[in-house]
């Protein structure tokens, strides 16, 4: 048995300053809250789940532990 979840999000570059970065943000989670936008994404199938930078990033960090493990146990390291 196996499932998987595909996810997107809002990448910036490390050397991003951080007031650039708080506005991005910013802007990120009033758009995920924005009850037309969320209308659209959630009638594409995808629901709408926002994460802040610290929490999206551990979540990255283990959805990618996860699939390295996942690549191991089937034997595909290409």
């Amino acid at each position: 048995n196996a499932e998987y979840a595909q996810w997107s999000g809002m990448f910036i570059p490390a050397a991003t300053p951080e007031p650039i970065a708080q506005r991005l943000r910013a802007a990120a989670r009033f758009a995920a809250q924005d009850a037309r936008v969320k209308e659209v994404i959630m009638n594409a199938g995808t629901p709408v789940m926002y994460q802040d930078s610290p929490d999206f990033e551990k979540y990255v960090q283990a959805d990618a532990k996860r699939m390295a493990e996942v690549v191991k146990k089937i034997g595909k390291l290409e």
